[in-house]
C-alpha cells in the first residue's frame, strides 16, 4: 500500500473484486465458506490497497423520560435515584424533564418525548397530572405513562404508584396523641393534591378514633414548600389557644413550622412538638433531628419505572395501581406536651 492510497471499505474492495460485500466481509472476518480463489483474490487488494473499517454508530440507548412537577429540593433526587436503580440494570438512559406549569408557552418536555420516541421507553410523570391534550398526544404515538405520587385521581387505565398517605396522616397523629397531646395542629398540602388531601384525612379520622374534636381554626392551608409551611405556622402559633402539636404534612412545611416556632421564641419540642412526612435525607440532620413519616420514594420509583418496562414490553400489568407503605420515624422533634 503506497503512502497516497487511502484504505477502501467493504464496498470498494467488493465493487474491485466482482463479489458481494457479504463476501469480502467473511474474507475479513476469516470465515470459512469462501472459495480459496475469491479469499486470494480479496486478500491481494487488501494487501495493495488496505481496508478501512466503517465505524459503526453506536445504537441509542433506550430512554426512560421522568417530567417533574417541579425541580425543587430532595425529592427529586430521590425520586431520580429510585429511577437509576432500575435503569442501570436494564442498560437504559434516564431524561429528567420539567412540567414548568407557571410557563404559558407549549411545554417543551413533551416534544422532545415525541422526537425521542423511537428509542423511547416511555414517561414516569412525577406528583402531575397530565391534561387530556397530552395524554392523548401520548397515546397515540403509543408512548407508555405511568405517573408516580399522581397529583390527583389517575382516573381508569392509567397506571400509577403512590404511597400510604391516609395511614401516614393517621399514624402522625396517633403518636401525638399517645403522646397526651389534645391541640394538634395540621399544615395541608396545596388543596389539588391528592396525597395531602390523604394525609388530612388520616388526621381527621386519628383525632376521631381518640374522641378528639376537629377544630377548624387548627387546619391551615400550605402549599408543601417551607414558605407555606412558615406562615401557616405562625398563623396557627399566635392563637389565643395554639396548638401544642403540628404536624406538616410534608417535611418542608415541617422545617417551615421550626423557622416559625424560633421567630416566637418557641423550643421544639419542649413547647411545641413538630411531625413531617417525607422523611427527606437532609431532616435527620435538622436542629432536632425530625419525626417524620417515611415515605419510600425511591422505592416508589423503582416500582415505576418497572411497570413502565413491563407496559413498553407489550405485556399486561399485574395491577395498575400500587400503593407502598408508609413508616413512622420517631426522632427527637416530639415529646409530650409541656404541663
Amino acid at each position: 500500500m503506497t503512502a497516497e492510497s487511502t484504505p477502501l471499505t467493504l464496498a470498494q474492495l467488493a465493487e474491485l473484486a466482482g463479489v458481494s460485500t457479504a463476501t469480502v466481509s467473511k474474507v475479513v472476518n476469516g470465515r470459512a465458506e469462501v472459495s480459496p480463489e475469491t479469499r486470494a483474490a480479496v486478500e491481494a487488494l487488501i494487501r495493495r490497497h488496505g481496508y478501512r473499517r466503517q465505524r459503526r454508530r453506536p445504537a441509542p440507548a433506550a430512554v426512560v423520560e421522568v417530567v417533574f412537577h417541579a425541580l425543587e429540593g430532595d425529592y427529586p433526587v430521590e425520586i431520580i435515584k429510585g429511577v437509576e436503580q432500575v435503569a442501570r440494570e436494564h442498560q437504559l438512559t434516564v431524561a429528567v424533564s420539567e412540567l414548568h406549569r407557571r410557563d404559558p408557552a407549549e411545554q417543551g418536555w413533551l416534544e422532545g418525548v415525541l422526537r425521542r420516541r423511537p428509542t423511547g421507553v416511555g414517561v414516569i410523570a412525577v406528583f402531575s397530572s397530565l391534561d387530556e391534550t397530552q395524554r392523548e398526544r401520548l397515546a397515540r404515538r403509543e408512548i407508555p405513562l405511568v405517573l408516580l405520587d399522581p397529583a390527583d385521581d389517575p382516573g381508569r387505565g392509567i397506571p400509577s404508584v403512590s404511597a400510604g398517605n391516609w395511614n401516614g396522616g393517621l399514624a402522625a397523629t396517633r403518636h401525638l396523641l399517645e403522646l397526651g397531646h389534645r391541640r394538634i395542629g395540621v399544615i395541608t398540602g396545596p388543596g389539588y393534591a391528592l396525597s395531602g388531601r390523604a394525609r388530612l384525612d388520616g388526621y381527621r379520622t386519628a383525632l376521631d378514633m381518640a374522641g378528639v374534636p376537629v377544630d377548624p381554626d387548627l387546619v391551615a392551608c400550605g402549599s408543601f414548600l417551607i414558605e407555606g409551611g412558615l406562615a401557616a405556622a405562625q398563623r396557627l402559633l399566635r392563637l389565643p389557644d395554639p396548638p401544642t402539636a403540628i404536624f406538616a404534612t410534608n417535611d418542608g412545611q415541617a422545617i417551615g413550622v421550626y423557622h416559625a416556632a424560633h421567630r416566637l421564641g418557641l423550643r421544639v419540642p419542649d413547647d411545641l412538638s413538630v411531625v413531617g412526612f417525607d422523611d427527606l435525607p437532609s431532616v435527620r440532620w435538622a436542629l432536632p433531628p425530625l419525626t417524620t413519616i417515611r415515605q419510600p420514594l425511591a422505592g416508589m420509583a423503582a416500582a415505576a419505572t418497572t411497570m413502565l418496562l413491563t407496559l413498553a414490553q407489550g405485556e399486561p400489568l399485574p395491577q395498575s395501581r400500587i400503593e407502598l407503605a408508609t413508616e413512622l420515624v420517631v426522632r427527637e422533634s416530639t415529646a409530650a406536651p409541656a404541663r
